[in-house]
């Protein structure tokens, strides 16, 4: 279950997912949003997880079974979780990039006011951090960090990160229909963007069910007033508001590949009609994994998704 896919990827073509964070859901935040649901456990205490050695081994075993056309263009961090809580994740990156293939890392840049956590994120070749609010009240509404965690040392941290790094710097701000989607808050978190200087700043809407049911796209009026605060201040930004597409690789246990693809990332009918065709299975899997509980069908947007179950009683 650590890794999964290739799954498309709107910013990185063909990636490899990597789950270095153990159920359950254990994060810095609580995102309204996230597609992975509600954090289990909101901690900033780092742990082992995985040992870097395990994680390379699944990594590369998982590489072996892949078709050349499925294999990905990065191996990334996307986890179940914050992957900078995984104290190992260092270690990790610099076992992995012994395949070959650049290393990224998707963070909420919470833990970027520890140095280490700094120096160890550096290792990697691409990073994503989550940029979605200019100031505490409104990052604890939409984002809902341990309550250890304070403002302005995120902010310095994050700040510190950006320069010293000398890898693809990428954010990526989550907008959610009256709650950040206001002009001051577009306006302030493109001052403090502007000063970590991304290669480019990705502005994104909910495309997957979210942890909160209430939650919805903004108006497209008030996206294109985010992209213009954005590109006003000569900031490279680009939209993230497209499904990324089918395309999944496969490895040919049909099981696991929905397992654990769907444990951090919904599966929408469309995809699952493509993996299915490249196992070479039919449905009945998709209903026997309902009827066990591991994965369960919700409706977003009028499409139908796929979501990973945790019956812990099983």
């Amino acid at each position: 279950m650590i890794s999964f896919g290739p799954v498309s990827s709107r910013r990185l073509g063909k990636s490899l997912g990597i789950n270095n964070i153990l159920n359950p859901k254990t994060c810095s935040y609580g995102c309204v949003y996230c597609q992975v649901g509600k954090t289990k456990k909101i901690t900033t205490e780092r742990a082992e997880f995985f040992k870097p050695e395990v994680i390379y081994a699944q990594v590369t075993r998982h590489l072996e079974k892949l078709a050349d056309q499925d294999y990905p263009d990065y191996l990334t961090f996307v986890s179940n979780g914050e992957p900078t809580l995984d104290y190992n994740l260092g270690k990790s990156i610099i076992l992995l990039k012994k395949t070959g293939l650049p290393v990224a890392v998707i963070s909420n840049g919470s833990m970027l006011y520890d140095e280490s956590v700094r120096n160890e994120l550096s290792l990697a070749d691409w990073v994503s951090l989550k940029m979605d609010a200019f100031g505490s009240i409104l990052w604890r509404k939409i984002n809902k960090p341990s309550t250890k965690l304070n403002f302005r040392n995120h902010i310095n941290g994050i700040l510190e990160f950006s320069s010293i790094y000398d890898g693809i710097l990428n954010t990526e701000t989550m907008i959610v229909r009256d709650l950040n989607d206001t002009a001051e808050n577009f306006s302030k978190l493109a001052d403090i963007i502007r000063m970590m200087d991304p290669s480019t700043a990705y502005l994104s809407v909910p495309t997957r069910p979210p942890a909160e049911k209430t939650i919805k796209p903004p108006d497209n009026e008030k996206l294109n007033i985010a992209w213009q605060t954005f590109s006003a201040r000569s900031i490279r930004t680009e939209l993230l508001t497209g499904f990324e597409g089918t395309e999944t690789g496969c490895t040919g246990n049909i099981y696991d590949d929905i397992l654990n693809i769907s444990a951090v990332h919904p599966i929408r009918e469309d995809t699952m009609e493509e993996l299915l065709g490249k196992d070479k299975a039919d449905k009945k899997v998709i209903e026997s994994l309902i009827r066990q509980r591991l994965i369960s069908e919700t409706i977003y947007r009028g499409k139908k998704f796929y979501i990973r179950e945790y019956n812990l009683n099983i």
